[in-house]
């Protein structure tokens, strides 16, 4: 399987998982009045498929452990079964989070919902697997807490109209928040050790048992989201599925896919001995802020606000990116 073998290999592919998370709720805005519990069936076929993928190439390529489908067989039960439930956990949480989205928006949902996963995940994961500087490490994870205050103070000055719908989108943002945390740490352990039959079977092995989580998790809790929806509007019919242009589906699916390529570059660099999990995860949260880009900038989310708002988003920025590089340093020093 590809492994990296220097830093600067490893730093490349968590700043791609950092621009791949950021980047695929995107395509929920490519499907104008498309429901997003109708969305999220096709997004978690493409996720699935991408985590097989990626196996059959990626994963059976160079020198280091078993080929995917080996390593497959060769998982132990114990560790199929941290990384099935890490997708599990993630998957609730991450629903939780697309409904946040369609209530609040890109530029709030994931800073808020993301800022606070990136603190809980950080802690848990260094726990789990210690390594790289303390110090730098909660300094950064700090100063992310920081900004994700300044965007949500951002927010209020922008919706101060609209009470109900700012507290039921913050609200969304930081149960989803709390959750997608947590689910990184389940991974890290399925992980850890080195990568050898009857040790760590490997990155993509993880992630595909994690993508069955995922796929197998959403039909219980997105049937229950289409009953009774979370963003207050009526339930789901889910007739509109079959009725969706094509072109949705298809962005539903490269929305999974997407999502998923950031997550083996991630669960990739926080396998080796470079970074550890608590960095790799730390810096691909910095997804909060590409997220917060493409809503500001692409989408206008905050065209029409007051000058407040703006100045705040300003702030909000300068904290994530002094956060992402105290993150960042701290495997080097």
């Amino acid at each position: 399987m590809f492994l990296p073998e220097t830093y600067q290999v490893t730093l490349v592919l968590m700043i791609l998982s950092m621009l791949c998370w950021g980047s695929w709720a995107n395509t929920l805005k490519l499907c104008p009045n498309f429901r997003f519990q109708l969305f999220y069936w096709d997004y978690s076929i493409g996720l699935f498929l991408a985590s097989l993928l990626l196996g059959l190439t990626a994963g059976s390529s160079g020198h280091t452990g078993s080929e995917f489908l080996a390593a497959i067989l060769e998982t132990p039960r114990d560790r199929v079964l941290w990384a099935f439930f890490g997708g599990v956990i993630f998957n609730i949480a991450n629903l939780l989070l697309v409904a946040a989205i369609d209530v609040a928006g890109l530029a709030v949902a994931f800073p808020v919902g993301i800022g606070l996963a990136l603190v809980v995940g950080a802690v848990s994961s260094y726990l789990v697997s210690p390594a790289a500087n303390p110090l730098l490490l909660f300094g950064g994870v700090a100063l992310v807490t920081l900004a994700i205050i300044v965007d949500a103070l951002a927010y209020r000055k922008r919706e101060s109209t609209a009470v109900a719908t700012t507290t039921r989108g913050i609200v969304l943002s930081l149960i989803a928040g709390l959750l997608m945390g947590s689910f990184y740490p389940l991974v890290a352990r399925a992980m850890r050790g080195p990568v050898k039959p009857g040790g760590s079977p490997g990155p993509y092995a993880i992630a595909f048992f994690f993508a069955i989580g995922v796929l197998i998790s959403t039909i219980p809790a997105n049937l229950m989201l289409m009953i009774k929806p979370l963003d207050g509007k009526p339930r789901v019919d889910g007739k509109n599925y079959w009725r969706a242009p094509f072109r949705w589906h298809i962005a539903g699916i490269f929305g999974g896919a997407v999502w998923c390529v950031g997550a083996v570059a991630n669960f990739v660099a926080s396998g080796t001995h470079f970074v550890g999990p608590a960095v790799s995860y730390s810096i691909g949260q910095g997804a909060t802020m590409v997220s917060a880009l493409w809503g500001v900038f692409v989408w206008r989310e905050f065209a029409g606000a007051p000058r407040g708002a703006h100045l705040l988003l300003v702030l909000m920025f300068v904290f994530f990116i002094l956060g992402l590089g105290a993150v960042g340093l701290a495997p080097l020093y």
